[in-house]
């Protein structure tokens, strides 16, 4: 008799499922609905926020392309990916925020600064050439003596030189001792005149007249304080009219001959006032006036060469002494400029990358002026405000000139930007068929750094001749493949 009730449970839990599956199947039905629409719907989401990569690269070779991501072979940095919507040439290079900040990406503010700034240079004493006395003869005679001196010695002036014996001044002078006893005055001033004209010095000729005796013997002496540059007399000697017993250079003041680079020739002027600091005197300040800048320029040093006149009145300032020279120009113009390693120099043309909104960057081509410290002054191309990147460009141009993205201020084709050939100092480490690798110094009209790398060569006959270790001046072309090896000339010496 329970089997039965067993029995009878059944249909009615049977019963009371079927009636739920038809009052609440619709809810179910409608749930699974949603799930599996949603779950259709979630890959086309994802595929719409995810950014398509094209290719990964290596920043310090952006040449070359990988299908996957990984290390680099070349460096061992981090492969970068390369995103579909990052081809867009007319608005410059993005780059994730991140990859700046890895990259170490630092920005500068083009600012205008005064033209009127100290320009450093170094400089050496040397004789003011204009405080020059040449002792001459003004008469044939003899050396009677000769005060020992040598080119060389400092004197003052009215230091005796030379003791002269001049024969014909005697008659002379007797004549007018002669003539003044008669006491006609027409006579005693010809007489007078003639004295003169025999070359006999006005203290002289005061000697005579005071003491009414004959004087044949002068001593010659120097005219102003300084250094014997020259003494072609000595006792015994001859000499001629007109012949040069000694030369004199005064010491009162002294030139300091600066050389300014050539590119700060134009900051200096006539008057600029000059601070000169000589190690010889640690701690003091002398100072003096620009007075003369020389039309030449000097070849070997590539310098403009100042004179400087320093007041020298105790004699310390000796010819040959170096300093470090301070010039203060008097200009007060002001020009825009940057920091001068934010210069990307190509060798045809220089340029900046300007950070533009939204993490972009656009390679744009400016024009130079000098360089004041350690900013460049632009004389053409940017704007005041604007930024510009002052370290980390050299990777970002590489991935503008990978992009072919257009110059912002160019006015030739955007090919000629890769016909510059840039140079650099390497050595050899490998030769591998029409490869070399090379651990090079840095190409600064590219502003790349240093590094060791393999480069194709545009001819294997290039290193013809040369092996590993050799020392080379190198010559790199920018091509659409990456920098390619166009001249090697082998330099003195090895590892």
């Amino acid at each position: 008799m329970k089997h039965p009730k067993k029995i009878l449970l059944i249909p009615v839990v049977a019963s009371a499922l079927l009636a739920l599956g038809a009052t609440g199947g619709g809810w179910w039905a409608r749930h699974d609905a949603r799930s599996a629409s949603t779950a259709a719907h979630a890959p086309q989401a994802a595929a719409q926020t995810e950014r398509k990569v094209l290719y990964w690269y290596d920043p310090m070779a952006p040449q070359q392309r990988f299908d996957q991501p990984g290390k680099s072979p070349f460096m061992g940095m981090e492969l970068v990916p390369k995103y579909a919507d990052e081809t867009d040439k007319g608005s410059g290079v993005k780059i994730d925020p991140a990859a700046i900040q890895n990259l170490g990406v630092r920005l500068a503010k083009v600012e205008r600064m005064p033209l009127a700034t100290q320009v450093g240079a170094t400089g050496l004493i040397a004789f003011n050439e204009r405080d020059v006395a040449v002792v001459q003869s003004r008469v044939g005679g003899f050396v009677e003596r000769a005060w020992p001196l040598a080119p060389g010695d400092v004197v003052k002036a009215g230091q005796p030189l030379v003791e002269l014996l001049v024969p014909e001044w005697a008659a002379v002078q007797h004549e007018w001792l002669a003539l003044r006893s008669v006491g006609d005055a027409a006579l005693q001033a010809a007489a007078s005149e003639r004295l003169r004209l025999s070359g006999m010095p006005e203290a002289l000729i005061r000697e005579v007249e005071q003491s009414g005796t004959a004087r044949s013997r002068y001593t010659v002496t120097a005219p102003i304080g300084g250094v014997v540059q020259a003494l072609e007399v000595r006792a015994g000697m001859t000499v001629m009219a007109g012949q040069t017993l000694a030369r004199l250079n005064g010491l009162s003041t002294v030139w300091l001959d600066v050389a300014v680079p050539e590119a700060l020739a134009d900051a200096v002027r006539v008057g600029s006032r000059a601070q000169a600091r000589l190690p010889a005197f640690p701690g003091q300040l002398i100072e003096g006036r620009v007075t003369a800048i020389l039309p030449a320029l000097q070849e070997t040093t590539r310098s403009l060469r100042v004179r400087v006149e320093l007041p020298n009145p105790n004699g310390r300032l000796r010819p040959g002494l170096s300093a470090q020279v301070t010039l203060t120009s008097p200009l007060q113009d002001t020009a825009l400029a940057v920091p001068t390693e934010a210069v990307i120099r190509t060798g045809q043309r220089a340029l900046v990358m300007v950070a533009q909104d939204n993490g972009r960057f656009m390679p744009v081509e400016v024009t130079l002026g000098r360089e004041i410290g350690d900013r460049t002054v632009i004389a053409a191309g940017l704007a005041e405000r604007q930024h510009v990147i002052a370290s980390g460009q050299f990777l970002i141009d590489s991935e503008a000139s990978l992009r072919g993205i257009v110059l912002g201020a160019a006015s030739e084709p955007a090919a000629m930007a890769s016909t510059a050939l840039h140079e650099a100092d390497a050595t050899i480490e490998a030769i591998e068929g029409n490869k070399i690798t090379l651990a090079h110094g840095p190409f600064k009209t590219l502003a790349m750094p240093g590094m060791t790398m393999a480069y194709p060569l545009a001819n294997p006959a290039l290193v013809q001749g040369l092996k590993v270790g050799d020392r080379v001046r190198i010559g790199v072309r920018q091509t659409d493949a990456g920098l390619v090896v166009e001249r090697l000339e082998q330099t003195r010496g090895g590892r």
